[in-house]
């Protein structure tokens, strides 16, 4: 089976298939006349002004438990504004992926976020994006809405330090309402799924979480998304700072700016009357 592989964009996309080739231009011609109709959706954005004009950054972004508008959102308005391919750093996992769904992913921009794939692009100057929770981020249980799980993990920093890569905090608050979470993390329920639960989603520890759509159904309740992209973060170490020092004082500063985006894009939709996308409040909606 074909795994994802850093070059796989590159001189001139060399080691893509045609179909993959053929599928990346579609993608992208489908995302610029996707334009008018995503203004008509009232995303809210800010930040744009941020994302660095030569497309050599890290972006570092929460997950949602519907795990969705984030990994399509972002590279989209970074592409729209930049005219970059985002480069998302996936799970392992995905390299076991096959078929058309593997081309489709590849084509995309998706890759296997190991340190080796991630530091050739990054020698390659590409715009990357990783999720450093990870499939932890995803699984949320009730009361845990945009809180980050990112275990300690700190290896995103320690890359782009290597490659003195600037980070661009990306907040995104709307996917965690689209289900409503049911059960508490620790609750009978939570514990008695723990087994099933890593053999589904394949992260230790955590059962499975419960949660219902619009009503009793699993029907994705209508939510106005809202996407911030922070100010970078200069990852050049200062001299005379022990390495490891550095590496978790950059963490820290992605993790803390990541956070303080999330509270306020969580209070500026506290105001919003079209947050729900009642289109009787179209014309109130916060800008």
């Amino acid at each position: 089976m074909q795994k994802f592989t850093a070059t796989a964009d590159f001189a001139p996309h060399s080691n893509e298939s045609r179909r993959v080739q053929a599928l990346r231009k579609a993608i992208f011609a489908i995302a610029d006349g996707l334009n008018p109709v995503v203004d008509l959706c009232r995303i809210h954005v800010d930040g744009l002004d941020n994302l660095p004009a030569d497309g050599r950054f890290l972006l570092v972004g929460n997950h949602t438990s519907s795990g969705l508008p984030e990994i399509v959102l972002i590279p989209y308005f970074v592409h729209r504004r930049l005219g970059v391919r985002v480069r998302g750093l996936a799970t392992r996992s995905l390299g076991d992926v096959g078929g058309l769904a593997r081309d489709v992913l590849q084509a995309a921009g998706a890759v296997v976020g190991d340190q080796d794939t991630a530091a050739e692009l990054m020698r390659q100057d590409a715009t990357l994006l990783v999720f450093p929770g990870g499939g932890r981020d995803m699984l949320k249980f009730k009361g845990e809405e945009y809180q980050l799980r990112w275990e300690g993990r700190s290896g995103f920093a320690r890359l782009a330090i290597a490659h003195d890569y600037r980070i661009v905090p990306v907040a995104l608050v709307g996917g965690d309402d689209v289900y409503l979470s049911l059960v508490q993390r620790g609750s009978g329920w939570e514990r008695m799924t723990r087994t099933i639960g890593e053999r589904i989603h394949g992260v230790t520890g955590v059962g499975i979480p419960l949660a219902r759509g619009l009503g009793p159904t699993i029907i994705p309740r209508p939510q106005r998304m809202y996407l911030r992209f922070g100010q970078p973060i200069d990852t050049h170490r200062p001299q005379g700072v022990h390495p490891g020092e550095w590496e978790t004082d950059v963490k820290q500063r992605a993790q803390t700016a990541l956070e303080t985006a999330l509270a306020d894009l969580q209070s500026l939709r506290a105001g919003d009357p079209f947050r729900h996308l009642n289109p009787l409040r179209w014309t109130r909606a916060v800008s």
